[in-house]
């Protein structure tokens, strides 16, 4: 219910949790966000977390899941991972929504004359398909529709996807949804979602999704999951009214952004804090020792050898990331987050 924030101030303190340049398996952002909630409730502070939702497409994949792991986990893991509470395929059905509508106005109508050569809008699916990432689209005669190049993308890169983590409410979601460029005309003008008249039937099918979703951790800690726009095409933050509702209910709130401090973080202060007005009273940065050691030079393969000397050359990417927290102003508390399979160098 968004009408918890009304007449509600915002009294937390928001912590940001970010990582060092990363190793493909990730460093435990995750997992330290969980476990710095939990360790803030067992101080008797009131708290609460606020983390991305996770895609299908990498659960499904090399990457895993996305809930934490050991004690610092939100539950249930296999729903949270898997359908969860369908955000994910409103968004897809919204964004298909408008491509389909964006097809059969070129199919039935010369009002635009868009150009089928130069259109920006893609499908998605919630899944890595590679075989579908460039395609040809309209065969099968004349009423199939215009033969024309295009694609599927994750649900997760989706405009919508950045879009719905932006939003305010209904009345804002829609507004940011009329400005979807989705293709040119043959002069060269912009055509948008609002010109198809295309947003109010999508923002129907977003109604639910605007809505945070709440969990909790194994330690009963409350935890928004809401929202997975990835960092390297969007911002890679959770959505703002799930912060705005951890900060209103609880003293902390404890918030990730993705991939490393010089991608997400760097997005979540100059995108998310300045749309939202949000300001953050502390920033965590997780380092491990296989990332070190990556940064050293290390070869992927072998970081989980001890090599004291690459850890010490790697230490050059952890100062380069804490010269960029300050750059906005915070000193960061560096975090070592150690897997069960590290050496301790």
């Amino acid at each position: 219910r968004l009408d918890v924030l009304q007449n509600r101030p915002q009294k937390g303190k928001l912590v940001l949790v970010s990582a060092i340049t990363p190793t493909p398996a990730g460093e435990g952002k995750t997992t330290t966000t969980i476990g710095l909630g939990q360790a803030i409730a067992q101080l008797g502070e009131s708290v609460c977390i606020a983390l991305r939702e996770p895609s299908l497409g990498p659960c499904l994949g090399m990457k895993g899941g996305a809930t934490g792991g050991g004690r610092s986990q939100v539950i249930p893991p296999d729903e949270i991972n898997l359908h969860f509470t369908g955000d994910f395929h409103a968004i897809t059905a919204a964004n298909n929504l408008l491509a389909a509508m964006l097809d059969n106005r070129i199919y039935h109508s010369r009002q635009f004359d868009i150009d089928p050569r130069r259109i920006t809008w893609r499908r998605v699916m919630d899944m890595n398909d590679r075989a579908l990432r460039h395609i040809i689209l309209g065969l099968g005669g004349v009423v199939q529709g215009v033969p024309r190049e295009g694609g599927f993308d994750i649900t997760a890169a989706s405009e919508i996807m950045a879009i719905l983590c932006l939003a305010e409410g209904y009345e804002n979601l829609q507004a940011r949804l009329d400005r979807i460029l989705v293709a040119f005309t043959y002069e060269g003008n912009p055509v948008t979602a609002g010109d198809l008249n295309a947003t109010g039937a999508m923002t129907a099918l977003l109604k639910e999704a605007l809505l945070p979703n709440l969990v909790q951790t194994l330690e009963g800690v409350p935890a928004f999951v809401h929202g997975g726009p990835f960092a390297n095409i969007a911002h890679g933050c959770n959505s703002v009214l799930a912060t705005r509702m951890a900060l209103s209910l609880t003293d902390w709130a404890v918030t990730e952004a993705g991939f490393g401090f010089d991608l997400g973080a760097e997005k979540f202060f100059d995108i998310k804090c300045k749309s939202a007005d949000l300001d953050t009273a502390a920033v965590v940065l997780v380092a491990t020792c296989r990332a070190l050691k990556m940064h050293g030079g290390v070869d992927r393969k072998d970081i989980e050898k001890t090599n004291p000397e690459a850890l010490v050359k790697g230490l050059e990417n952890l100062d380069k990331h804490v010269e960029n927290i300050q750059k906005f102003g915070e000193t960061p508390v560096v975090c070592l987050n150690h897997f069960p399979g590290d050496a301790d160098s």
